[in-house]
């Protein structure tokens, strides 16, 4: 099972422990790692293989999400920004990744795309480590909607 859709089919079980809420076009999610505190996923419900697959108002529910998760993301975390990419090469599903930007990274990574990064070297993400995180991007989330 291709793995974006196999995280929607755990978020709809209850057994994705990553997930953040449910939300109009579809999960709001953790990221695997933490290398950028607060790196959030939206994945979407039903999956379709890209942005372009979906109707008019679907792709503006979706971009619409996005961006609540972003305005949680910089509300909560304290990033100066947020990159949205939405990029499909190597899993073939919509989804959108969200990283937020901090001024305190080093200063060799700030301006480069957070895919330069050493992921295998990433904090993973753990509810006891970032669970405060998860609900206040929770609750942030719910009061933007």
């Amino acid at each position: 099972m291709p793995l974006i859709t196999e995280r929607v089919e755990q978020a709809k079980l209850g057994t994705n422990d990553k997930v953040i809420c449910r939300m109009p076009s579809g999960w709001a999610v953790m990221g695997d790692v933490q290398f950028l505190p607060g790196y959030c996923l939206l994945l979407p419900d039903p999956v379709v293989p890209s942005l372009n697959s979906l109707s008019d108002s679907a792709r503006s529910t979706f971009l619409l999400d996005m961006v609540r998760i972003g305005d949680a993301l910089l509300k909560v975390t304290g990033a100066h920004r947020i990159n949205y990419e939405i990029l499909g090469n190597s899993e073939p599903e919509l989804h959108a990744h969200l990283f937020p930007r901090y001024h305190h990274e080093p200063e060799e990574r700030r301006g480069m795309p957070a895919w330069f990064y050493d992921w295998s070297a990433a904090v993973p993400y753990s509810k006891q480590q970032h669970g405060q995180l998860h609900q206040q991007l929770l609750h942030a989330i719910q009061a933007e909607g």
